[in-house]
C-alpha cells in the first residue's frame, strides 16, 4: 500500500539561501516564517526541529514585479538586517572574473562549536542602561505619534518599528562592539548598526517616496535628531 514518507528538504540546513524570496508564494513565505520564528517546521501535523544554528539569507528582485509577492511586514520583521546591494564597480568585476576559473572559499570558523562559542562571547558583551535607553528612545522615535519623532519626519512614517527592532539593534551592537575588541556596547556601536536593523521595520507613507526618501534616509535623520545622552525612560531608571 502507498504511504507518505518524509524527506527533509533544503530548509533543513544551518544556512538557507532564499534567492529572490519575493517570487515565493504567500503560502511558502508563511511556512518559512514558522521556521525563522520557531526554529521548526510542521508537516502533516508533525513538528520537526530545524538544525541549530539556523540562519536564513534572502535576496529580493527589486526591478521585476511580475510574478512576485511582496513580503508582509511580519516576515520582514524576522530578518535582523536588510542590506542594500549597490551597483558592482569595475574593480569588483575584475575580481569576480578572476575568480571564476578556480573559486576557493576559505572557512572563517572550523566547526559549529566555534560558532556557538562566538555567539556566547557576543551575549557576554555588556549593555549599559544608558545605551539601552538610547536604543529604546531611538526605536520609539520611529513612531509618528511619539514625542521623540521629529516633526519633519512624521509625514513620511506610517508605522514604526516593533520591539524586535530594539532587540535586533541590541544584539547587533554587542557583535559590533566585540569586533572592535570592546567589552561593552557604546553609542557608536548602536549608530553603526541601527540603519540596517531599522530600515525594513519602518513602513513609509507614499509621501516619503514622492519626496525621494527611503528607510535608510529616514533612520539617518532619526539618528541625527536623537541625542544619545538623554533621559532614561521611567520604566528603566530603576
Amino acid at each position: 500500500r502507498r504511504v507518505f514518507r518524509f524527506h527533509p528538504g533544503p530548509i533543513f540546513g544551518n544556512v538557507v539561501l532564499a534567492d529572490e524570496i519575493n517570487r515565493a508564494s504567500p503560502r511558502t513565505q508563511s511556512a518559512l516564517l514558522e521556521g525563522m520564528q520557531e526554529g521548526q517546521v510542521t508537516v502533516l501535523g508533525e513538528t520537526r526541529a530545524l538544525p541549530d544554528p539556523f540562519w536564513v539569507l534572502a535576496t529580493q528582485n527589486p526591478i521585476d514585479q511580475e510574478g512576485t509577492f511582496p513580503l508582509p511586514e511580519a516576515q520582514l520583521d524576522r530578518f535582523l538586517f536588510k542590506l542594500q546591494v549597490p551597483r558592482v564597480q569595475p574593480g569588483v568585476l575584475v575580481d569576480i572574473l578572476g575568480g571564476l576559473t578556480r573559486p576557493v572559499v576559505e572557512p572563517l570558523l572550523p566547526d559549529v562549536a566555534a560558532l556557538r562559542a562566538l555567539f556566547a562571547a557576543v551575549e557576554g558583551v555588556f549593555l549599559a542602561k544608558a545605551v539601552a535607553g538610547y536604543i529604546a528612545r531611538l526605536v520609539d522615535a520611529t513612531h509618528p505619534d511619539s514625542a521623540g519623532c521629529p516633526e519633519a519626519l512624521r509625514k513620511w512614517i506610517r508605522l514604526g518599528s516593533s520591539p524586535r527592532g530594539a532587540i535586533a539593534i541590541a544584539r547587533a551592537s554587542r557583535a559590533h562592539a566585540l569586533m572592535r575588541g570592546q567589552a561593552n556596547v557604546g553609542f557608536e556601536d548602536v549608530q553603526a548598526v541601527a540603519p540596517w536593523a531599522l530600515n525594513h521595520r519602518i513602513l513609509l507613507d507614499y509621501r516619503a517616496r514622492l519626496d525621494g526618501q527611503d528607510g535608510h534616509s529616514v533612520v539617518a535623520a532619526l539618528l541625527k535628531a536623537t541625542d544619545p545622552v538623554g533621559a532614561l525612560p521611567p520604566e528603566i531608571r530603576r
